[in-house]
């Protein structure tokens, strides 16, 4: 049971990173090519190819080459799944954060 743990951590130091998130974000349940990501990201290719070497190598997203493209996509869509759950907690965080804050105004 402790490897699970360890596994869990590992996939969690990977994630957290926040362009890491976008890339997730923007492949959603789609495919896109390593150009599409490029262009919604607005990165530095060098910096795009290191997070999707990563990813790839940690198991997060997958590759399919044709022709002369690559394209990327998630895996398993519990990984969305799971950062969007995330997403929501931080969202009602703020939230909760905004109102208490209005209060003592």
């Amino acid at each position: 049971m402790k490897q699970i743990y360890e596994l869990h951590a590992d996939v969690c130091k990977t994630l957290a990173n926040p362009k890491r998130l976008e890339i997730i974000n923007t492949l959603g349940a789609k495919e896109l090519s390593f150009g599409d990501i490029l262009d919604v990201l607005k990165i530095k290719k060098a910096n795009l190819s290191q997070h999707l070497g990563l990813m790839r190598a940690k198991g997060i997203v997958k590759t399919r080459r044709d022709g002369v493209s690559i394209y990327y996509r998630i895996v398993n869509p519990k990984v969305i799944k799971a950062c969007n759950i995330m997403r929501e907690v931080l969202l009602e965080q703020l939230s909760e954060s905004n109102k208490l804050i209005g209060k003592i105004k």
